[in-house]
């Protein structure tokens, strides 16, 4: 399963960066410009994963059916642009593993469902994405996660076949379009994951509880 991996593609926020802060507050400020309460940060982070739609889902309980939701969604953005450098860093452990990733030569790279507009920024103004291979937001291709395109996109411009792709995340949508493009899959624990997740059910291939654990791995199974 694991013999032959060239490179490691991870999902963004909740596997590489803790990005919950600032996403809970450019929602939460949509609230208190309401004159609503505004909500603890917990509330927000367990659903940091899903972008706007999370965001916008515990903020005000509506999701994209809802006929104010695209009107919300590009404020929510408007929000989240002028704030997202305050508080989003790279996870513990992750420059460590990165590094080693580079210094053992494996190729790394990002496929997130985060729009180019955020992805671009943070990956230039984030010393910790220097050596990124291959970055691929949710509007590089045509579909976006869970759909396999974007992770086959990844594969293709860093010029190896799907199965010689690890792909790392914390969302079930990661480990099904993992699944779908023939990757090994691992599951984030300490990611977002979901107000509900059941990530046994996922069907990922490994399951770690820190990125060093990645490391770890990856000693153990590949080289």
């Amino acid at each position: 399963m694991f013999e032959g991996v060239r490179a490691v593609l991870f999902d963004l926020d909740g596997t590489l960066i803790d990005s919950a802060t600032d996403l809970g507050h450019a929602a939460d400020k949509m609230r208190t410009d309401r004159g609503l309460e505004p909500l603890p940060l917990a509330d927000y982070r367990a659903m940091a994963g899903a972008g706007a739609r999370g965001m916008l889902g515990v903020a005000f309980g509506i999701g994209p059916g809802d006929p104010d939701f695209d009107l919300l969604r590009e404020e929510f953005f408007a929000n989240y642009t002028a704030c997202m450098f305050n508080h989003t860093a790279a996870f513990d452990e992750v420059v460590e593993l990165l590094a080693t990733l580079t210094a053992r030569g494996f190729l790394w790279g990002i496929v997130t469902n985060k729009a180019a507009r955020f992805t671009e920024p943070l990956l230039r103004t984030l010393p910790v994405f220097a050596n990124c291979a291959v970055a691929i937001s949710g509007d590089t291709t045509l579909h976006a996660k869970p759909h396999p395109e974007p992770l086959f996109e990844a594969a293709r411009r860093l010029r190896v076949a799907p199965g010689q792709c690890i792909y790392v995340g914390d969302d079930e949508r990661d480990i099904v379009a993992g699944r779908a493009a023939g990757m090994p899959t691992v599951a984030a624990n300490y990611g977002y994951l979901g107000a509900t997740a059941s990530v046994r059910a996922w069907g990922a291939d490994a399951e770690i509880n820190s990125p060093a654990q990645l490391l770890q791995f990856l000693s153990s199974r590949l080289i």
